[in-house]
């Protein structure tokens, strides 16, 4: 998907470091979680980056995937600009577009928990693509919803509203996961994607942002005339996904009955690749 999370694999093939540690890697890109989704469940994937609560919900549903390590990438509220929303008290009675049962659902949730608006009180609209939210919420047809960056960045170009980044939450919702079958007979190719993925991050992260721009407009979507922009992640090795992090989203889960009472997220992890 279009975010900040796939940086890292962008660098990682434009520099060859999949290639110098000895694994081809081909990238397909989505923009819709659904499409993404039935791509990796039918096997035309290896792995794939996605949120937290997609990959519970497959794994509940008898996908057998593992999430090897989390991700930095972050989601914005940004409510329209003739929406009247200037705070996360003001959603209360908006119409709010999300992907239902997906991380945008999971976190628009959290927002409205942290302001103690009941989920009653605001319109949801399944809106599954994210340029299509985009384009909504410009033409005020939505009054907010949770964007990735590039679309984040795009829509604040547009007099929108930001009403809070999820990293203020201080939860990750999204990791890198690989089917079992594959980390079983790709151990070796799945372990150097790896080293391949933490030198990408290691020139990321001491290299000046500017060395980047070409890759952020080409791969991940950002406008020319916005990448200088752009305040990148701070980037962390690959490492495996907080048991806190996942306890909240099993938690949610739950209590939107989307998995099982006995189902134990704690399943998802794979604990012995990361270099």
């Amino acid at each position: 998907m279009s975010s900040m999370d796939y940086l890292p694999l962008a660098v990682a093939q434009y520099n060859g470091y999949f290639e110098k540690e000895g694994v081809s890697v081909i990238i397909h890109k989505f923009y819709s979680a659904n499409e993404r989704d039935a791509a990796f469940q039918s096997g035309n994937l290896d792995g794939t980056i996605l949120d937290y609560t997609g990959a519970a919900i497959q794994r509940a549903g008898g996908i057998k995937l593992k999430v090897v390590s989390q991700c930095d990438g972050t989601f914005v509220l940004i409510a329209g600009k003739d929406s009247g929303v200037k705070s996360i008290e003001d959603l209360k009675g908006k119409r709010l577009a999300v992907s239902r049962n997906t991380v945008i659902d999971f976190c628009t949730d959290l927002v409205l928990q942290k302001a103690a608006i009941p989920l009653d009180d605001i319109e949801k609209m399944e809106i599954n693509k994210i340029p299509l939210r985009l384009e909504m919420l410009r033409n005020g047809k939505i009054d907010a919803t949770m964007l990735p960056d590039p679309f984040a960045t795009i829509a604040l170009q547009d007099e929108n509203r930001s009403i809070i980044n999820v990293s203020e939450l201080d939860i990750r919702t999204t990791g890198i996961a690989f089917h079992e079958n594959v980390i079983v007979q790709k151990r070796k190719a799945v372990e150097n994607f790896y080293r391949a993925y933490n030198k990408s991050v290691s020139i990321i992260n001491s290299d000046p942002s500017s060395n980047f721009h070409s890759l952020l407009v080409s791969e991940i979507g950002f406008p020319a005339n916005l990448v200088s922009n752009i305040e990148l992640p701070n980037y962390s090795m690959a490492q495996l996904p907080q048991e806190s992090d996942l306890e909240r989203v099993e938690l949610w889960l739950k209590t939107k009955n989307l998995v099982s009472s006995e189902f134990d997220i704690t399943t998802l992890i794979a604990s012995d690749l990361i270099p």
